[in-house]
């Protein structure tokens, strides 16, 4: 299954230590590595990982496609594992390609993808962006099952040309059936398959509203969830899927109406997790560095934290900017730091001493909103930072809680 997508966005956080900084000293940490699993490679520059739930899916297949085999060439033996479990790799191979197809067309239009992860039923491309258009979203889209199906056409192709009833026929085979499968489940319209985005793209373009194409698809999509739980076991039970109902035992029809409860809560949660996302988007317009900005007085290096904190009061500001004997400034007062000076000991302590350095990521312009002040402040992870003016004029301070505190007050809004 495909799960391709935006999910790169940074989150709001419970307390009000900045994401990316050390809660001790409020200091920025080295971004880490977008991690989940083993990691295979970097094709395109983007990281492939095979996430630990791949391997327990891969051994099922084994197991489940190693028994098949035994049923259709019993020659092979204990063998019949070796090639059930070639057979899972080259799956998942397939599988792999239909991401680097999102993954491809995603780079072409220049939306940045975080990594594309091998995991438990399926993969998944995270892409960072939305799309700017209804019709690259469907392109972005389709482009996934369109690769699964020229797969499954390339191993009917190749079926041709080796024997009925070996190895390579049997395993051509199941490739085959495989990524038709996989083409035909990810066409299904509803978030967060591939053919949601699809149907998302087309109520986008009717509409003209990207929002009210997902929540068409993330309700259709949770309309198919429940389907999937309903009908795959009941499909299953009367034999629709290639057996009979005589053939299904106790443990075969536990196992079937696992798995439709377990793909069932897939896509049931990557369609809240898409209609959320989204209406997490439609408030960011919302977030501005100008509003959100504290008011700051400067003050030098060597001025005393209690007269430092006497000259804000008097201005009514919340924040302290060091700034040189010319005026330019060089640092922002942490206010995680103020607070750990017992205020006895805040005359003999400099504004220096708890002032962090200003890098050029650190300092942003008052009129940034959005995904583009977001990014800033992802590329730079800092508690403060300072807002200027086109003119280089300080404006004053923004605090990363700030922005947190923010976002909750914007999904917390009625119909987010």
């Amino acid at each position: 299954m495909d799960d391709s997508g935006d999910s790169g966005r940074p989150q709001p956080g419970a307390g009000g230590t900045a994401p990316g900084t050390d809660p001790d000293n409020g200091k920025p940490k080295r971004p880490a590595e977008p991690g989940g699993g083993l990691l295979m490679g970097r094709p395109f520059g983007v990281p492939v990982y095979v996430a630990p739930s791949w391997f327990v899916v891969a051994a099922l297949i084994t197991w489940v496609f190693g028994g098949q085999l035994d049923r259709v060439l019993p020659e092979l033996g204990g063998a019949r594992y070796l090639v059930a479990l070639f057979f899972a790799i080259a799956f998942y191979a397939s599988v792999l390609v239909h991401e680097l197809a999102h993954t491809v067309a995603a780079l072409r239009y220049k939306l940045p993808v975080r990594r594309i992860q091998l995991q438990f039923f399926g993969g998944v491309s995270e892409i960072e962006k939305e799309t700017e258009t209804p019709g690259r979203e469907f392109v972005l889209a389709f482009v996934g099952p369109l690769l699964s199906l020229v797969l499954g056409g390339v191993f009917y192709g190749a079926m041709q040309l080796v024997e009925p009833g070996t190895v390579p026929g049997v395993l051509l085979a199941g490739l085959m059936i495989s990524n038709l499968i996989v083409a035909a489940f990810n066409l299904l319209p509803g978030l967060p398959l591939d053919g949601g985005r699809m149907l998302r793209a087309v109520v986008w373009k009717v509409t003209g509203k990207p929002m009210s194409g997902t929540i068409a698809a993330a309700w259709v999509g949770r309309g198919l969830a429940v389907t999937v739980l309903v009908g795959l076991p009941l499909l299953t039970h009367t034999g629709a899927l290639g057996g009979t109902a005589q053939d299904i035992g106790g443990v075969e029809t536990v196992m079937d109406a696992l798995l439709a409860a377990i793909l069932a809560g897939i896509i049931w949660t990557g369609a809240g997790n898409s209609l959320r996302m989204a209406r997490l988007r439609e408030h960011l317009p919302d977030l501005r560095a100008r509003t959100l900005t504290r008011r700051a007085v400067p003050v030098e290096s060597a001025t005393p934290l209690s007269e430092a904190l006497r000259r804000a009061n008097e201005a009514g500001a919340r924040a302290l900017v060091v700034v040189d004997g010319q005026g330019n400034p060089k640092g922002v007062v942490r206010e995680a730091a103020i607070v750990g000076v017992p205020e006895h000991r805040r005359p003999w302590v400099a504004v220096s001493g708890l002032a962090q350095d200003l890098t050029d990521g650190m300092k942003v312009p008052a009129e940034l909103a959005g995904e583009a002040l977001l990014d800033r402040l992802k590329a730079t992870p800092a508690t403060e930072y300072l807002v200027v003016e086109e003119t280089g004029e300080i404006y004053g301070v923004l605090s990363t809680a700030d922005v947190e505190r923010a976002f909750v007050k914007a999904m917390a809004r009625p119909g987010a």
